[in-house]
């Protein structure tokens, strides 16, 4: 059965959409079936993964709002055999005043995945989420397994952290008591940068078990694919950024078999 995973933080500018994108293409490349669910209306793991936003198509919008079902909503992404996207556009950012009307809205994901069957269509549905606490965030949290947390190595993010953790134990005590932390994993690391090595020490210090062992190094090549289409694993496959986050993907399969 497959695994839903939230990729979340409160925090914007974490790398989180870079980690969705790049854990999903590298889980593709390992011969995983993947649904990526894009619900951040910036819509950039939608344009990462090679598609277009604003073209007129059905997208994760009209399939949370009940004008579109999932089969007109879903599209292939070309570059792998097995995976799939519910793509988003700027339209994503409305639903938060539509959805509070509906009933039960912060399981309209959930009800999505499990009356479709949807972890038996895909081992990994991984979604990206707002960098905000939101009606969005919640939907993915109650319909997660788990949250990978990306952290990006400064200590403003350590209270983005406390921030999300709250957040997390809210839900699992009030919404979702299934749900788990998936892993801690720092981004944006600078080796050279004593700041970056203070950050990863303070974290470790409180939340250890939880930490991944892949850390995702700053890295140009990382921070230009997206303006591709494109993940890492097709854009430059021996980059640093590409070796990271391929040791990311095998963390978590790795975890499944816990």
């Amino acid at each position: 059965m497959g695994r839903v995973i939230a990729v979340a933080n409160q925090k914007g500018g974490v790398g989180k959409t870079t980690t969705a994108i790049n854990l999903s293409a590298f889980l593709a490349q390992k011969n995983k079936s993947v649904l990526v669910v894009d619900s951040d209306p910036q819509g950039n793991t939608t344009t990462g993964l090679g598609l277009e936003k604003n073209n007129g198509e059905k997208t994760f919008y009209d399939l949370l709002t009940g004008n579109a079902d999932f089969f007109e909503v879903k599209k292939h992404v070309e570059y792998f055999n097995a995976m799939d996207i519910l793509p988003t556009d700027i339209n994503l950012a409305g639903a938060e005043i539509e959805l509070v009307e509906l009933d039960r809205p912060n399981y309209i994901l959930k009800d999505m995945v499990d009356s479709l069957f949807l972890r038996d269509r895909y081992d990994y549905i991984i979604i990206d989420c707002p960098p905000s606490l939101n009606i969005l965030t919640l939907n993915a949290l109650v319909a997660a397994d788990s949250v990978l947390i990306p952290l990006q190595c400064e200590f403003l993010a350590l209270e983005g952290l406390t921030q999300f953790l709250h957040t997390y134990n809210i839900v699992k005590n009030k919404l979702n008591a299934k749900i788990e932390i998936e892993g801690i994993v720092f981004t944006m690391y600078d080796s050279r940068n004593n700041l970056s090595l203070q950050v990863v020490e303070e974290v470790k210090n409180f939340f250890d078990n939880s930490i991944y062992k892949c850390i995702i190094p700053r890295n140009v090549r990382l921070s230009e694919a997206p303006s591709h289409g494109m993940p890492i694993n097709l854009y430059d496959p021996k980059s640093k950024g590409a070796e990271a986050y391929e040791l990311l993907a095998d963390t978590v399969i790795e975890h499944e078999k816990r």
